[in-house]
């Protein structure tokens, strides 16, 4: 779901090339879920393979990650751990929207609606274990680090951008604020457009940055009292926040209660909407667990194994993956002649 933070947060556009030599850390099931609700066919159906395999989030995996070498960008991978016992209900409240869409999705295809198709077919996005495990492989094989979270993988990889072994994380979520990140990158898409919300139709857009610190001084408010706004207005942990409250008004309670968040949760009555207390989810944005077990060792692809997991495994065009992998070759070659050959 994500916190709906973005009406006060300051973004800034930013270029391909301003983010080179920079290493960032993909939130992966938040890009993964991307490229399953935007690659797909015209009536909203997912690319497959001959055997009906889905390919879509592949597809995006492979062009995105191409494009960032291009560009001189490193990227590590994070992968969810354990989710919090809290957010089993955010899981439950997804499924039950996704069996709502399925059956909508099944009535349009019987009546060849074919805009009702596309609409109720993103919606029934699912990331399996099996899609998770292909993603790995595909990042393995082109030689980037994958860092398994011990729960939220944005904040394992806002920790990691915090220990500064990374410039930023890449997301398209603002909870990674609310766990601290310095900084976060959205709309890092290789075509520059982006899909309309709950359409198949897309939009232009440019890459972002937000810096944390920046937006904190804007706001005027420190990072706990970030966390509290991000409670007020909704998170994974208390699905809906408090009723009404917007993130303009729930800034402004934060400012008048300052860090008496006991008496703004009493005065909001935290306990109407809420069968847990207010402090069982601030304490548990803020300590998160997170690991330092980890290691960003960036290697030579393997084109064999690349081929093999995409072309023989699931039918793409040979010649475009290897004219896709030549490109490559060549931008690691124009790393070394400018003394960076430690890339990989």
């Amino acid at each position: 779901m994500g916190t709906k933070l973005k009406d006060i947060i300051i973004r800034k556009e930013v270029s391909f090339e301003d983010l080179q030599h920079k290493k960032v850390v993909v939130d992966s099931f938040n890009i993964l879920y991307q490229f399953l609700t935007s690659i797909r066919q015209r009536d909203g159906s997912f690319l497959t393979d001959s055997q009906g395999r889905i390919t879509s989030h592949l597809t995006g995996l492979f062009s995105r990650t191409i494009r960032m070498i291009e560009c001189d960008i490193k990227p590590a991978f994070v992968f969810d751990g354990k989710p919090p016992a809290l957010k089993m209900r955010e899981r439950e409240r997804r499924a039950a929207i996704k069996e709502e869409a399925e059956l909508k999705y099944k009535e349009a295809l019987a009546a060849e609606n074919v805009e009702d198709m596309k609409k109720y077919a993103v919606r029934t996005t699912r990331l399996t274990k099996e899609m998770i495990e292909e993603a790995k492989e595909l990042i393995e094989a082109m030689g980037f680090p994958i860092i398994q979270a011990p729960s939220e993988g944005e904040a394992q990889a806002a920790h990691i951008v915090k220990n500064g072994d990374a410039y930023a994380e890449v997301s398209q979520d603002y909870d990674c604020l609310m766990f601290g990140v310095k900084r976060v990158i959205q709309n890092l898409t290789v075509s520059e457009k982006r899909k309309v919300a709950n359409k198949l139709a897309y939009e232009t857009v440019k890459p972002q940055i937000i810096d944390l610190e920046e937006n904190l001084k804007n706001l005027g408010i420190t990072n706990d009292q970030l966390i509290v706004v991000g409670m007020l207005v909704g998170t994974d942990y208390n699905i809906g926040g408090i009723k009404g409250i917007g993130p303009k008004n729930a800034l402004k309670l934060v400012k008048q209660h300052g860090s008496d968040f006991d008496a703004l949760f009493k005065q909001v009555e935290w306990e109407k909407s809420f069968d847990f207390s207010w402090k069982e989810v601030f304490d548990l944005i803020k300590h998160m667990p997170v690991t330092d077990d980890y290691k960003l060792v960036w290697k030579n692809p393997n084109k064999e194994k690349i081929i093999e997991i995409l072309c023989d495994k699931h039918e793409f065009n040979r010649a475009r993956i290897e004219s896709a992998l030549e490109k490559l070759e060549a931008e690691k070659k124009k790393l070394s002649q400018r003394g960076l050959d430690g890339w990989f």
